[in-house]
């Protein structure tokens, strides 16, 4: 059987097919469905891997339209005996959804709710629905789906129950298979089944039913021996259904429910045609209880007592994630208001609910005197409002990909990680764990379902390295030990996040060879082809199969390997080793990185699908309109690995693929903030653009916007003849078809009245540099503004208003300029055309203008997020040194530069009242570095007026990509998403916006006028 070249060794049941059988997969699935087909290398490479350690790339993929396009897949696979592998989010942990197999994505079509009874307290719906979507329609009628996972904004319902999913309040409403109460599912035959109640059966259901219950029957006393009688078992078959072991029954009445065979069965058994769920009433209220522990042993002790008060989640999170969180911009202020004094050893999340605030109000008071029985007074948090609990809340479901955000090439390992023990057992299974760790040279990272004795724990390892140290040897020797351990305390191996191939081969050990071969029945009953899923639950490979890494040893038939290049940008930070014992992390530059860090930095992507989210952020905005893999930041981290190490060939990096994966990302730094292990897919696009333009060349479009700040000044004197394009007919088209700018975009008005020739005339407005360093040495008050391209050339009030409304303060303001009506340039169109040399030349220009005042503490203003904050960030990554440090320090965006003033009480100014409702759109980059916030309360000096900030992703523009042909539709699509509709549905507001590019958007396609916010601050001014 020939394999394919670019491919991993597969495991056992798993051997790839001959070429001429792929070959014929394809051509057939194109020809007879209306499915979107994919056999290329990139394509497969995106959805070889979870957010497991575990890589193996699938035969193909299909993106289904309709059910007869699964039907008649399903027909050709078994017929050309090709595995099929069902697929939600791709966010398992222990390597489900990786196979060499048909990978079928169920995400994008197949996520209808099909129906709701609001009376039953039932829904039925499609597997690729995501839980968060479910959950926001199923508000409206006061009910949800509690089986609340932390991946909840990307987790499908079909990869839940494929997992036997559980959350964290599984001690209030139970795991997955509590929760289901029907499924429609196709067998690898092609007949479509109804499983539910197994009284209601009728043909071949209630065969399937029968020999399960005789199954049951004979294996009666070994069940009763060897299976975990802890709720949180996910392991092997729910064979026990006709003989409950768990102890919290699967149904209520005690009745048999054949659905429930199939959760938890990891895409094994069938293929989920639609599920029917059982809801819970929504609660009411809530209030949290945050318990600040000295050491993690007390932590854990204390669950045990905690779980007595009736609480619904009992959640722990440890002192690493704490310091990881402490150290994310996003999520730091958050896990601030949770801490007493200082950094604890442990938090535990108390989680109390019901019908009112009033009658939980006193469970807080028992969580505090019951923390000071137990020797810990003034230790507890109380958290009685919403909006700090679902913060908290939202910083801890992070908790598994924070984890993942250590640098070096040692990261926390999903393995053993949840082990399920009785509560009383958990402080010295903890303890006995910890040791275990230490014998092998590394720690644990921890978080954990405190309430039901699951924990989450990830040994750092390096999974790379080879021999007696390294990572698979040490994870077989934990694996063992953790084993033994658990035996002793009678809980269950395999606790939350099911088998895959990371806890596969335990199944035998946790319930024995006589259970083992019922489950291998059970699957030669429903799948005598072995079409789905091979090499998960039954006859899985050894976990510590080092050629099913994803970063595979040097022993392995394919060894994990690197290419190396030259970056452009500094990425030394990320180009670490750290020691996993003591976490000291070497220096800048001295992790062996052959690409300087830029792999490593590629490497920080774990698979975990965080950006897949839909309900709120930035990221990833473009996959918001597509739905596709390849335009998620997950899927352009994969291919950029995939290419950086040789895996997509050897020019991989610099080809038309990685071109067209790359080409939608619009730079919006949104996973820069949001990603949780930081993955900056913005800065990686400079990069690659650099390096992919060095190979093909930049066209005259790419020379013409990258150029734009050195012709600007020129051009602007004759604007009647720039402006032609916008006016004579025909120019747009003609535009299109010479420079791919779309004839449907209108171009931005040149003007001579620049701001660098109005500024002559407004010479009052401004103070020189000796007068700026006066003011700010005496009285505090000075500040230079950086005047960009963009607000300089075509909107010129926006930068006059902003020196009107300081001066007007009491400010003395600079600006620095090159004369002759020329000016300073970021380097920002420089950089997002691949010209890192070209853009290192201009910032260095600017930082050198900037510096003398920079160092005396005079703040750098200014009005272009994308181009003030690049003074903070890539300015940093262009080899500039210590000035470009000290100028970032002092760079502010204007409502930066106001509010922290006004928040010092230096800042005052008389306002009038709007008259109107103001609405707030915040540019991706504000976003990424938490300017947002400080717009809002600017516009909050304004007295008399409500402001409103638009939930919004990016508006679509991203500079020059919403002008282009080739984007203008996703460019509308991104700002149709959330944007424009709330901006008509208030025609009368105020819409700031502060982006020159967003505005643009906002004029474009709803016809308003958007305006910066320091020109409302002008237009508000008290005048004299």
């Amino acid at each position: 059987m020939h394999r394919d070249p670019q491919a991993r060794l597969a495991p056992a049941g798993t051997v790839l097919p001959s070429n001429e059988v792929s070959h014929a997969l394809e051509q057939r699935l194109r020809k007879e469905t209306q499915a979107e087909v994919m056999f290329d290398a990139a394509s497969r490479g995106r959805y070889a891997t979870d957010a497991s350690i575990y890589q193996i790339m699938p035969v193909g993929v299909m993106v289904p339209k309709t059910e007869d396009d699964i039907a008649t897949a399903l027909a050709v696979a078994r017929d050309l005996q090709v595995p099929v592998l069902p697929r939600g989010g791709g966010t398992s942990q222990c390597g489900q959804t990786t196979g060499a197999a048909l990978v079928v994505d169920n995400t994008k079509h197949f996520r209808k709710v099909l129906h709701v009874d609001p009376q039953a307290g039932t829904a039925t719906v499609e597997p690729g629905i995501v839980l968060d979507h479910l959950n926001a329609q199923l508000k409206p009628h006061g009910l949800w789906y509690p089986v609340d996972v932390s991946t909840s904004a990307q987790a499908t319902l079909g990869g839940m129950a494929g997992n036997n999913s559980c959350g964290s309040r599984s001690i209030a409403y139970g795991n997955m298979v509590h929760n289901v109460l029907g499924a429609s599912a196709w067998l690898s035959s092609g007949e479509l089944l109804d499983f539910g109640p197994v009284a209601a059966l009728r043909g071949r259901a209630a065969q399937i039913a029968a020999f399960v219950r005789d199954l049951a029957g004979q294996h009666r006393a070994e069940i009763e021996a060897r299976w975990p009688k802890v709720m949180r078992r996910v392991a092997g078959y729910n064979l026990d259904i006709f003989h409950n072991q768990s102890e919290r029954p699967y149904t209520a009445d005690g009745s048999v429910n054949l659905a429930h065979l199939l959760i938890g069965s990891e895409g094994t058994l069938a293929y989920t045609r639609s599920l029917t769920l059982q809801l819970a009433e929504l609660p009411r209220a809530k209030v949290l209880g945050v318990v600040n522990f000295p050491t993690f042993h007390a932590a854990m002790d204390a669950a045990q007592h905690i779980v007595k008060l009736g609480p619904c989640a009992v959640e722990l999170v440890d002192r690493t994630m704490i310091d990881l969180a402490l150290t994310n911009p996003a999520f730091r202020p958050t896990m601030q208001t949770a801490l007493i004094d200082g950094t604890p050893a442990a938090i535990l999340l108390v989680e109390f609910a019901g019908p009112e605030k009033a009658g939980l109000r006193p469970k807080l008071d028992q969580l505090v005197e019951l923390m000071g029985d137990l020797g810990l007074p003034g230790s507890v948090v109380r958290m009685p409002e919403d909006a700090p609990q679902k913060n908290l809340w939202e910083v801890r479901k992070a908790g598994l990909n924070i984890m993942m955000s250590l640098k070096g090439d040692g990261k926390p390992v999903s393995f053993i990680e949840d082990c399920a023990v009785p509560l009383e057992h958990l402080a010295e299974y903890t303890d006995a764990l910890t040791e275990v760790f230490a014998r092998h040279g590394t720690r644990g990272t921890w978080y954990a379902h405190a309430s039901v004795g699951t924990l989450h724990v990830r040994p750092i390892l390096d999974m790379r390295v080879d021999g007696p140290e390294g990572g698979a040897a040490k994870m077989r020797a934990i694996g063992e030990e953790a084993a033994e351990l658990v035996r002793k305390y009678k809980g269950a191996y395999s606790g939350e996040h099911g088998d895959g191939l990371c806890r596969g081969e335990w199944i035998g050990w946790q319930f024995g060879p006589a259970i083992n071969e019922a489950f291998r029945a059970i699957k030669q009953h429903m799948d005598p082809a072995g079409l789905f899923n091979p090499g998960k639950i039954i006859d899985p490979p050894r976990m510590d199969d080092g050629a099913l890494f994803r970063f595979a040893p040097p022993s392995a038939p394919r060894p994990y390997q690197r290419i190396p290049i030259t970056p452009v940008l500094d990425w030394s930070a990320w180009n670490v080793n750290a020691d996993p014992v003591t976490e000291e992390v070497t220096a800048p530059g001295t992790g062996g990185d052959v690409t300087g860090g830029f792999a490593k930095a590629v490497e920080m992507c774990n698979n975990n699908g965080h950006c897949r989210k839909f309900d709120a952020g930035t990221m990833c905005p473009s996959y918001r309109v597509t739905r596709d893999e390849q335009h998620v930041t997950r899927g352009r981290a994969n291919t950029l690995r995939l290419a950086l190490s040789g895996q997509l060939g050897p020019d991989a990096f610099t080809s038309e693929a990685m071109r067209e994966t790359m080409d939608l990302c619009v730079g919006c730094k949104g996973c820069k903030r949001d990603c949780p292990t930081g993955v900056d897919m913005a800065k990686m696009k400079i990069e690659f653009t650099a390096h992919y333009k060095r190979r093909h060349g930049h066209t005259l479009k790419d020379r013409l916007i990258a150029r734009l700040p050195e012709y600007a000044a020129s051009a602007s004197r004759m604007p009647w003849l720039m402006n032609l394009r916008n006016r004579l007919p025909g120019a747009a088209w003609l535009g299109e078809k010479l420079l791919g700018l779309s004839a449907r975009r209108s171009l931005p008005a040149w003007r001579s009245d620049t701001f660098w020739r109005m500024q002559e005339a407004d010479r009052a407005l401004f103070s020189s540099h000796a007068d700026t360093l006066a003011a700010a040495r005496t009285t505090g008050k000075a500040a230079v503004l950086f005047v960009d391209t963009f607000n300089g050339t075509f909107e010129t009030e926006n930068a006059l208003a902003a020196a009107r409304v300081l001066h007007a303060a009491g400010y003395a303001v600079h600006t620095v300029e090159k004369g002759h009506g020329s000016h300073h340039c970021c380097g920002r169109t420089y950089l997002a055309g691949g010209m890192v040399q070209e853009a290192r030349e201009r910032m260095e220009q600017l930082i050198d203008a900037l510096l003398p005042l920079a160092r005396e503490g005079v703040a750098v203003v200014g009005l272009e997020p994308s181009c003030l904050l690049t003074l903070r960030d890539e300015a940093l990554s262009l080899g500039l040194g210590d000035k470009a440090v000290a100028v970032s320090r002092q760079a502010l965006m204007f409502e930066e530069f106001v509010a922290r003033e006004a928040q010092a009480g230096r800042f005052a100014l008389a306002l009038r009242p709007a008259g109107r409702q103001v609405l707030l759109h915040g540019h991706c980059h504000q976003k990424a570095f938490g300017a947002v916030t400080p717009i809002m309360e600017v516009l909050r000096l304004i007295p008399e007026t409500r402001a409103e900030l638009i939930e919004s992703s990016c508006c679509g523009m991203a500079g020059s990509f919403g002008y282009e042909a080739a984007h203008i539709d996703v460019s509308l699509q991104m700002a149709e998403a959330s944007l424009l509709p709330a901006i008509r549905k208030q025609p009368d507001a105020i819409v700031v916006a502060d982006g020159t590019s967003c505005r643009h958007q906002i004029a474009d396609g709803a016809a308003r006028e958007a305006i910066h916010v320091a020109r409302l601050l002008e237009s508000l001014m008290a005048r004299s």
